[in-house]
């Protein structure tokens, strides 16, 4: 027997998953608030003597002290910034700021005002245009923000922007849009991934010492997303928490659509995360109640209760319901309204038209997440996902017939960590919410 605990530490808990490697299955869970106020080390000790068990290894995934904040610098808003931002998302960034355009002394502190740990520089398609890229290398590199730099713009300009910014932590990856249309996330994310664990976690000063630096392979949304990445078929994810709810797709690519017949010049992310981050059962319960009224899905009276009741959940996040009606009506609003977003995608402006949307129609299967649907029995938890699904009323392409599961046991996150050298461990614990 091979026990490795798999630990997903959030802002608010850390969670545990130990898992024998050679059964492939699931030997123990266990839960325990994240103790940002001294050392997250304690709370996952703590969690992982709740076990009782000797683990052989300890691999972890964090988002405690939110994660990790990137900052876009590209050239057009509906092109390389945008193909920037989309990156960004899938590789599992929160991102604090989006600036487009050669750079200004204004625009690089309104940059640094939004407290980026790392700044992904993307900018012209290759062989295209590099005085911006370049132009904004230069900006950058006499400023102050001293955080590591990501370049992944005009395969053209890449050696001479490394010279700009020698004596800075800066890594070269391949261009995110190496022509219109063609969408390139891979190598950033790979990078963006290496620069959170050398660079970011440590910086946040959520453990003394390198111990925990060393247990972290990822920022939880990347390690989740390559769990999803490992499903056959079309797969949503949706993880409501306190704060925001994420919502993961990875789709069939659609070849008519690669091939730019209905394309969009950012190009199209199959395998991508959106943040909803006004949508959460604690510290985003008011932006739930706010976005149904908004969405048209509840009454005027309900908007009166659900209202009361965000207000005391946003006044005491670590308020614990006896009765979770509430809380599972907050959720399956939350995760019907995110499925809305992540299916329509966003506007650029008020008025704009929607972009970066995902047609969700052929999607087989959804799979719940968050400690709501945790701790809902399974059919009450099953039931809040299908009243969510069962969303068609505003034409965009929501799941049509997708089966469902839910991740009652945090195994999502413990697949995502052991996919890389133990992948038939992986799949079999997601067979557990998948069959």
């Amino acid at each position: 027997m091979t026990l490795i605990g798999c630990v997903d530490v959030g802002s608010t808990f850390t969670k545990l998953a130990v898992v024998d490697t050679e059964t492939g299955t699931l030997a123990a869970t266990a839960s325990h608030p994240t103790t940002l106020d001294s050392d997250v080390l304690h709370g996952v000790d703590a969690a992982v003597a709740a076990t009782g068990l000797k683990l052989d290894e300890l691999r972890a995934c964090s988002s405690a002290g939110g994660g990790l904040r990137l900052g876009v610098i590209g050239y057009e808003a509906l092109v390389t910034a945008e193909a920037g931002y989309r990156v960004g998302m899938s590789a599992g960034a929160k991102v604090a700021h989006v600036t487009t355009g050669a750079l200004t002394t204004a625009a690089v502190a309104e940059l640094a005002a939004a407290r980026p740990d790392v700044l992904l520089l993307v900018g012209g398609t290759d062989g295209g245009d590099t005085d911006t890229i370049v132009h904004n290398a230069r900006k950058i590199a006499k400023s102050r923000l001293k955080v590591p730099v990501v370049v992944a713009g005009n395969a053209g300009a890449t050696e001479e922007i490394l010279g700009i910014l020698e004596g800075r932590t800066a890594v070269a990856c391949e261009n995110v849009l190496p022509k219109i249309g063609a969408l390139n996330p891979s190598s950033a994310r790979l990078a963006l991934r290496d620069v959170f664990l050398r660079h970011v976690i440590g910086g946040k000063k959520l453990s003394r010492g390198p111990r925990f630096a060393s247990l972290v392979r990822g920022a939880t949304p990347d390690i989740v997303l390559t769990a999803v990445e490992l499903l056959d078929g079309d797969v949503v994810v949706a993880d409501v928490g306190g704060a925001t709810t994420d919502v993961y797709s990875v789709l069939t690519p659609d070849p008519e659509r690669e091939a730019g017949v209905r394309g969009e010049v950012a190009g199209t992310l199959w395998r991508s995360r959106t943040v909803e981050g006004d949508l959460g059962v604690r510290w985003g319960a008011a932006g739930v109640v706010e976005a149904a009224v908004r969405e048209k899905l509840i009454s005027p009276e309900e908007e009166t209760v659900l209202g009361l009741a965000a207000q005391a959940r946003v006044a005491n996040p670590a308020y614990l319901a006896d009765d979770l009606t509430v809380d599972a009506r907050l959720a399956e609003l939350a995760i019907t309204v995110a499925l809305r977003r992540h299916a329509r995608g966003e506007r650029a402006t008020p008025e704009g038209p929607y972009r970066g949307g995902k047609d969700l129609r052929e999607v087989r299967l959804v799979i719940g997440s968050g400690g709501v649907l945790r701790t809902l029995p399974a059919g009450a938890s099953d039931a809040l996902l299908a009243a969510a699904l069962a969303d068609h009323a505003g034409g965009w392409p929501t799941p049509r017939a997708a089966s469902r599961g839910v991740d009652t046991a945090y195994v999502l996150a413990a697949a995502g960590l052991l996919a890389s050298d133990h992948p038939d461990t992986a799949r079999q614990l997601l067979a557990a919410i998948t069959t």
